[in-house]
Formats: C-alpha cells, sequence, structure tokens
C-alpha cells in the first residue's frame, strides 16, 4: 500500500470522524491530515507563515466542495495552478450532486468526483474502495523535478 499521506479537506466533525472510523475499519492506517477550510488546505500544500510546505505531497487529497473561507473548487483550481502540485490526485469527496459542480470539478482537473453516501454502511464502502484505490492500484505520477 502507498506509505504517503491522505490530505482531508472537510469542514464538518461528523464526516471527519465518519471518514477516519471507515478508513481505520478497513485497515487503511494511512496518516490522514485534516484541514478544516480551504484556508488550512491551501497552507498545508504551499505553506504559510508559521508553517513550511511538506517536502512530501500526500498521496491523494479528499476534498469536500463546500468550505469555509475558501470553497473545494478554488483549492482545487489552485493545486491544479502549481508545477509541484498539479499532477496530485484529487478526489472530489462531497454531499452536492448538482450537475454544475460535477462538470466544473472536472474542468478544473479533478480526478475523480463521489457523492458521499448518506447510509453510515455505504459511506464506509466508498471510504474503503476510495482508500484502496488511491492509495493500493492507483499509480501516482512522478513528482516534478525542481531546477
Amino acid at each position: 500500500m502507498n506509505p504517503g499521506k491522505i490530505l482531508l479537506v472537510e469542514d464538518n466533525p461528523d464526516d471527519v470522524a465518519l471518514t477516519l472510523r471507515a478508513l481505520k475499519s478497513h485497515n487503511i492506517t494511512n496518516e490522514v491530515i485534516v484541514a478544516q477550510d480551504g484556508v488550512e488546505a491551501i497552507d498545508y500544500l504551499f505553506g504559510a507563515k508559521e508553517q513550511r510546505a511538506p517536502t512530501e505531497l500526500p498521496a491523494v487529497v479528499l476534498l469536500d466542495l463546500k468550505l469555509p473561507k475558501i470553497n473545494g473548487m478554488e483549492v482545487l483550481q489552485r493545486i491544479r495552478s502549481e508545477e509541484r502540485t498539479t499532477l496530485l490526485p484529487v478526489v472530489i469527496l462531497t454531499s452536492s450532486d448538482e450537475e454544475r459542480d460535477v462538470i466544473d470539478g472536472y474542468k478544473l482537473g479533478a480526478n475523480s468526483y463521489v457523492r458521499k453516501p448518506v447510509d453510515f454502511v455505504e459511506f464506509t464502502k466508498a471510504a474503503q474502495q476510495l482508500g484502496l484505490y488511491w492509495l493500493l492500484m492507483n499509480r501516482a505520477a512522478p513528482s516534478p523535478r525542481g531546477p
């Protein structure tokens, strides 16, 4: 399994707890970094005044769309605008089923769009499948080389 971290960008504490529980219940033990809004996600990926950007990018970003401060589409746009993160796998994991969100997400470069199931059992199955695919089956793009 890919030992990389998972960046979970989610503002709802219940959805964070549910996602963590679902991953753990299926033996997906990768470290999960939680960003509670778009600003925290961008600060984690690119660095901020009080923190430096991580030397190693996460294996995958699970991105909610409806976030405080900076919404998920803006976070995705920023991820795709930087050479270092342009190939970073981003899965939109949201309750939105609006066609416009699906279209915009893919236009901005999302690798996948998954609607959060409401039912706990379905949600844990979805989290397991996401974890297994993105951490075990998917071959990540090589990291861009520095200058």
